[in-house]
């Protein structure tokens, strides 16, 4: 595989020049600014969390201003470990799971991703936002399961679950809307997004200070 060869998937860039995305380039400051803000409101995990949605904005940035397949694995890679983390503390934090079961059930994201995936890839026009498509799904399901238990989390879940669709929607067009709006709708994901994400580092945040307060 070449890393370095040119990758062009978005309706803004037109050639391979490192500025061709300037909108989906500087709007993964928001990315940058959410994770900032929660980094300060949040603690423990919730700061994890938040350094790793740093870490998206700028996989992101590198990878609409380089557009090679190097940065499209920096882009994708800390998603992936947001998810997977966010996972663990649901599976810890909300259900209250230890030892193998919490490790267990956090490994069973993987192969949830790999039948899932491929599912929402039938879904005609979703393209390569099918990758992304199990994670709202997911939590909704938590949310669903998490309705008696705690509702003020399932809630929020539901809220995020929400955003992350209307995020992925944005994604979704931003090519089939490309001949009407050559800028693209690609730079909402990014800022839709972002605000999905830091959402979701609220919920477990509030939920864990809750839980402190009862604790006293």
């Amino acid at each position: 595989m070449d890393w370095t060869q040119a990758v062009d998937g978005y309706c803004e860039r037109v050639d391979a020049s490192y500025w061709a995305e300037p909108v989906n380039a500087i709007t993964n400051a928001a990315f940058m600014l959410v994770a900032v803000l929660m980094w300060q409101r949040s603690f423990g995990m919730g700061r994890v969390l938040a350094a790793v949605l740093f870490a998206i904005g700028v996989g992101s940035y590198l990878f609409h201003t380089h557009a090679q397949p190097w940065a499209a694995l920096l882009d994708v890679l800390p998603i992936l470990i947001f998810v997977v983390l966010y996972v663990f503390v649901a599976n810890r934090d909300f259900w209250g799971l230890r030892g193998w079961a919490l490790w267990g059930l956090t490994a069973l994201f993987f192969p949830y991703a790999v039948v899932m995936v491929p599912v929402f890839g039938l879904v005609p026009g979703l393209g390569g936002s099918a990758g992304y498509a199990p994670v709202p799904l997911l939590i909704f399901i938590y949310a669903v399961l998490l309705r008696h238990r705690l509702p003020d989390v399932a809630r929020g879940l539901a809220i995020g679950a929400g955003l992350l669709v209307l995020s992925l929607t944005a994604r979704t067009i931003d090519e089939p809307l490309c001949t009407l709006w050559p800028m693209g709708t690609h730079f909402l994901w990014h800022m839709l997004n972002a605000v999905m994400l830091g959402w979701m580092i609220e919920v477990w945040t509030r939920h864990m200070l809750a839980a402190r307060a009862r604790a006293r």
